[in-house]
């Protein structure tokens, strides 16, 4: 059989055996009589008690029930009433309160962050079925009715190819940078670093995206104007930063303003080159700026996919550019357009030695 005794029980019992003692020590010493030994041993008694309970209650009981508070503080997310902690208390228990609501709020912290993990899980598992149904249920619908119309004349059943292909292409599209921002994540793609122009492959993009921006009669720009004669060298891999700037200015050229201008601007610095790729478009709302890196996230969800592409550049692009060890910073002002910018290390014997602008250029 078991059973437990409160703090008052606990002190009576102790202040008993305190006073006990006391007081068979006092009644045998020959200088107390036996009224003033029970006098003092009910003096005795009465002090002990307040002693030992008050202790109990201050020291244990009350410290005990400021712990429940600071949990219950906790599950309702009240952080900042717990900040009034030391980290050298001499009372024990107090610092065994205090680390067992650090160790809450961690755990609280933690579940948090799961609980937001989840959503992800989610919202991108329902991105990833909607974006690759599209194409598949495209390319099916072709290729059905082209096996159902015995009919159909040659032009249009290489037409109706035509379109499965495209979907077929666009669906392995989408399947390769989804294998691609994998890999980046886990970090199993390593950086082939090299020394080259990024002058140069911003004008070669150009080249390459020059149809694409005409049709929105969009002006593309490097800035300065005037280049040093070397070129501006950086230390990274090239395939992996064409594909981001490809991404960004791509972007610039489909939320940028029609008959606009998309600039590519290049500040030289001691030890590294800042790219900023601008547009003049209507610019990004505040509450999305910190989710426009996300997979598959759309400021506007109405957009196809065609017109508005799968999510995943700006994705890929800063898993890329963290992996050079740098980011990517949006700035952006409604009406005003965006800048997204980020920075790339100069090779050594550039940071060694800064060369004027009509210098002979560097071997390559």
């Amino acid at each position: 059989m078991s059973f437990t005794l409160s703090s008052r029980a606990i002190a009576i019992l102790l202040a008993l055996l305190v006073a006990s003692v006391l007081t068979t020590f006092a009644w045998i010493g020959p200088t107390l009589s036996f009224r003033e030994a029970c006098l003092g041993a009910g003096i005795t008694v009465a002090a002990c008690f307040l002693l030992v309970y008050l202790s109990f209650e201050a020291l244990i009981f009350r410290e005990v029930n400021n712990i429940y508070a600071g949990l219950e503080h906790v599950k309702r997310k009240e952080f900042r009433r717990l900040s009034n902690k030391f980290l050298f208390r001499p009372e024990p228990l107090k610092r065994i309160r205090d680390e067992i609501l650090d160790m809450a709020v961690r755990k609280q912290e933690e579940i948090d962050e799961l609980k937001r993990l989840q959503v992800l899980r989610r919202e991108f598992l329902a991105d990833v079925s909607h974006e690759l149904k599209t194409p598949i249920f495209a390319a099916q619908g072709f290729v059905h009715t082209i096996l159902d119309d015995d009919e159909m004349d040659e032009l249009t059943r290489r037409k109706f190819l035509r379109k499965a292909a495209d979907s077929l292409d666009a669906l392995d599209a989408l399947v390769q940078d989804l294998v691609t921002i994998s890999q980046l994540e886990k970090g199993v793609v390593r950086m082939r670093r090299q020394r080259f122009d990024v002058a140069q492959l911003i004008q070669d993009i150009f080249e390459q995206l020059e149809l694409k921006a005409k049709q929105r009669r969009v002006h593309l720009h490097l800035e300065p104007a005037t280049l040093p004669a070397n070129g501006m060298w950086v230390l990274a891999d090239r395939n992996r930063i064409r594909q981001v700037l490809i991404n960004l200015i791509d972007n610039a050229i489909k939320y940028g303003r029609e008959d606009g201008h998309v600039t590519v601007t290049l500040h030289q610095a001691p030890k590294n080159v800042r790219i900023e790729v601008h547009d003049d478009g209507s610019g990004i709302a505040k509450e999305h700026q910190s989710r426009i890196f996300e997979r598959f996230y759309r400021i506007d969800k109405s957009r196809s996919r065609d017109s508005g592409g799968s999510g995943l550049g700006l994705a890929i692009s800063k898993h890329i550019v963290e992996a050079h060890k740098s980011t990517i910073k949006v700035r952006s002002e409604s009406g005003q357009g965006t800048t997204l910018e980020f920075k790339l290390p100069k090779p050594k014997q550039d940071v060694a030695v800064e060369a004027p602008a009509a210098a002979v250029p560097l071997p390559g």
